[in-house]
């Protein structure tokens, strides 16, 4: 083990060395933090400790696979496969499943995900017959997530008059009720969402004393990795299960905490030392990832945080290039000098189109680059779009699989009870519904005796939901008897879904058929691969009966994807577009970081209070250390927003960057050349005090091309023509309103009538 120890800095290694108590690892970024988790595993076995003692929690499937593949490597013992590792919802529902009695569940619940969740949401606030523009679903969804990643359940939130008085004032009364009902539908349904599978786990730890007992003896060590992301339910939970050893390592990076909108509380990295005084502290700064430069820039801006655990990130790599930063005159400007960019290097440098990474604080700013990359032919792939996972087609089959494996699953039975069509229409579904809630029995129940149920059908109804019932059950019987794939293939076919894709000859029905069939290959995948036991299970024999992988495995696997983990396969050589969120923990050569204005990054929602503002630089923080050789920040003058033109302010986060790491902005020229078609860059010409001259709303900051005063504007009158800069040549039909709010509605010969507020128009008049 000491040669594979050889391979870590000194840091890291000391990091790996501190085997027990508690230790906290602050890792900076590109500082090799999954490094220092997986050969701390490969230690701990190396040591001798049993791999069923040891606890690794991660926030992706992905994560938790790559790392199990190098212990294993590292330490050349197929047992290192028992260690329990995965992500906090994966490693918590295996708990669940084996406890799930003692809370009145079955082992085989059903796990919904948000669209269950806001389906589910939307049912009850019409049962209600509530507003739903005031009691939104995904409004009502967020609050009830929220409470449950704070411990508050259902009972504790209608309880609590604090809450109820919030929820009073802000004109929600009911909220507390829909809770209260969501938590009943779910039970009856024997499911739980993403977040129950956190609050039952700690409720089953809180509650029953001999299991908390059971899981402390058997978790002598735990690992976490990303620690700043966890929220208050994690927290907890680790605290509980770590009380009687304090064998806790955690890992992460307080400045790259930024997923405060999901929960996450920055304050439980933050405060680790005061909830384990004897903590040893490691830090790792030496960056492996990215030049001198990008380094150091990223180091001028995270240190305006005043929350932080101060560390100074270095690396021995080159110098590198300066920070470009280009100005635009506007969104669609900013698009083609990314784009123009990109190609420029590409036939420069001779680097793919996958050594590119566009990010953006929000998916709407992807229209501009998405137009620009095309008019190039530089192909593309969107991170964060519609996952194969989500499609109709998938999630319509997969609520198939669900209700085979859990009959009481009601979204899942709402879902394809009468798909592909069989009869069973809209009245007789909201009837069976009525009767279900009257009773307060599942909607299975229902149909599957109607008559006891008090369910009036006519003959005809009544034997296509007898033929229906009876399908699921010939299903529901072979769960555990049929490999995962044999099964998938019978209900596919036997459902009609196959065949009812199949008959739609169009370019889309024949998509959705292929997505069902790669369905099927995945399923045939995850059935050949040799049967892996669970964490905390011992491997069983090849030759056992059981040993197949079974279709509720599968779907096990399936529900506890996480965002990283169902990202479209739509992989090859193409720039990658996402959010800044999205890119957390991925790495690019080249890395442009679009839309750096005011109200735009920051956000103006993050304005309010300090800590959002520090949650927004910790996100630019994150962008900037995305990039290995380069990195580039644009920014556009005007920026269309509702419908209107504004003007924009450059972002603070530029001015934080220290000028040294800057080279200031280039703007095109918007000359295409014969060879190209793209745009030519002149030299760049802007200097700091010019760029800060963008801030100010009554200075024209493009010479003879603006109005912004309000001498220009007076002159602005009906009848007269006109020149934008986006929109060409007009004439002024009308003028309206006063001072700020002066708006005037322009006939444009390219793009017809367009009423623009005066202030932020720039309007030339032309002579």
């Amino acid at each position: 083990m000491s040669d594979i120890l050889d391979q870590l800095n000194s840091k890291q290694r000391e990091a790996v060395e501190a085997l027990t108590g508690p230790v906290m690892v602050i890792a900076g970024a590109g500082s090799g933090k999954t490094r220092v988790l997986t050969y701390r595993v490969a230690h701990l076995l190396n040591q001798g400790v049993d791999p069923f003692n040891i606890l690794a929690l991660t926030f992706t499937n992905k994560a938790s696979r790559e790392m199990k593949d190098r212990i294993i490597k590292l330490v050349g013992n197929a047992d290192a496969k028992n260690v329990w590792m995965g992500t906090f919802h994966s490693v918590f529902a295996r708990v669940l499943r084996s406890e799930a009695f003692r809370m009145g569940y079955p082992s085989h619940f059903s796990i919904y995900d948000t669209d269950d969740s806001k389906r589910l949401i939307k049912t009850i606030i019409k049962d209600q017959n509530l507003d739903d523009k005031i009691y939104s679903p995904g409004f009502v969804a967020h609050r009830i997530s929220g409470a449950k990643s704070n411990l508050i359940t259902a009972e504790a939130y209608n309880s609590d008059d604090e809450i109820l008085s919030h929820d009073k004032m802000s004109g929600k009364p009911f909220l507390g009720e829909i809770y209260k009902q969501y938590k009943a539908r779910c039970f009856r349904a024997s499911a739980m969402d993403f977040d129950d599978l956190l609050l039952n786990t700690f409720l089953l730890l809180e509650n029953f004393p001999d299991v908390l007992i059971r899981y402390q003896k058997k978790f002598n060590f735990i690992l976490v990795d990303e620690y700043q992301d966890t929220n208050h339910a994690q927290y907890m939970i680790l605290k509980k299960l770590a009380a009687n050893d304090e064998n806790i390592c955690v890992v992460g990076d307080d400045a790259q905490s930024i997923y405060g909108f999901r929960g996450a509380n920055i304050q439980n990295i933050l405060n680790f030392k005061r909830d384990y005084p004897d903590a040893l502290e490691f830090k790792l700064e030496q960056n492996y990832r990215s030049t001198q430069t990008i380094v150091k820039a990223a180091n001028t801006v995270i240190v305006k945080n005043k929350d932080q655990i101060f560390k100074e990130i270095w690396t021995e790599n080159e110098d590198g290039n300066l920070i470009e930063l280009l100005k635009a005159q506007s969104d669609n400007e900013e698009g083609t000098l990314v784009a123009n960019s990109i190609f420029e290097t590409k036939m420069n440098s001779h680097v793919p189109d996958s050594a590119f990474a566009v990010l953006y604080r929000t998916n709407a700013q992807s229209r501009s680059i998405e137009e620009a990359l095309r008019r190039l032919n530089i192909p593309y792939r969107i991170y964060g779009g519609l996952s194969f996972y989500n499609r109709k087609e998938i999630k319509d089959l997969l609520a198939y699989f669900r209700l085979s494996i859990n009959n009481k699953d009601e979204e899942a039975l709402k879902r394809v009870i009468n798909y592909p069509a069989r009869g069973i229409g809209k009245t007789t579904q909201e009837n069976i519904i009525v009767i279900a809630d009257k009773a307060d029995k599942s909607l299975w129940e229902v149909i599957e005796e109607p008559h006891q149920n008090g369910l009036d059908l006519n003959s005809g109804t009544q034997g296509k939901i007898s033929a229906f019932v009876t399908m699921i059950k010939s299903f529901s019987a072979q769960v555990k008897t049929k490999s995962a794939f044999d099964l998938a293939k019978l209900i596919a076919h036997s459902s009609a879904i196959m065949k009812d894709l199949n008959e739609d000859k169009t370019p889309e029905g024949i998509s959705r058929y292929q997505n069902i069939e790669e369905l099927l290959n995945a399923i045939k995948e995850f059935t050949d691969k040799p049967k892996e036991p669970l964490p905390g299970e011992e491997a069983k024999d090849t030759t056992e009966g059981n040993s197949i992988p079974t279709l509720d495995e599968f779907m096990q696997d399936v529900a506890l994807l996480t965002d990283a983990d169902v990202q479209d396969k739509d992989g090859g050589d193409k720039v990658s577009l996402m959010t800044i969120h999205a890119a957390k923990g991925l790495e690019f050569p080249y890395v442009f970081i679009v839309g750096l204005e005011e109200n735009l990054f920051p956000s103006i929602q993050s304005l309010g209070s300090r800590a959002d503002l520090e949650e927004e630089r910790r996100l630019f923080y994150v962008a900037l250390t995305r990039a290995e050789k380069r990195v580039t920040i644009s920014f556009a003058e005007n920026r269309y927003r509702w419908g209107n033109l504004t003007l924009c302010e450059p972002s603070r986060f530029i001015d934080e960057i220290d000028n040294k790491y800057i080279a200031f902005p280039k703007r095109a020229s918007f000359q295409k050349t014969a060879q190209t078609g793209s745009f030519s860059l002149p030299s760049p010409v802007m200097t700091r005090k010019n760029l800060k001259k963008l801030g100010s709303l009554h200075k024209n900051v493009s010479g003879d091309n603006g109005s912004n005063d309000s001498q220009s504007i007076d002159k602005i009158i009906p009848g007269i023509e006109v020149e934008h800069a986006r929109f060409g040549k007009g004439k002024v039909i009308s003028v309206e309103g006063a001072g700020a709010s002066k708006k005037a509605s322009v006939f444009f010969k390219n793009v017809g009538q367009k009423q623009l507020l005066l202030q932020y128009a720039r309007l030339r008049i032309v002579e």
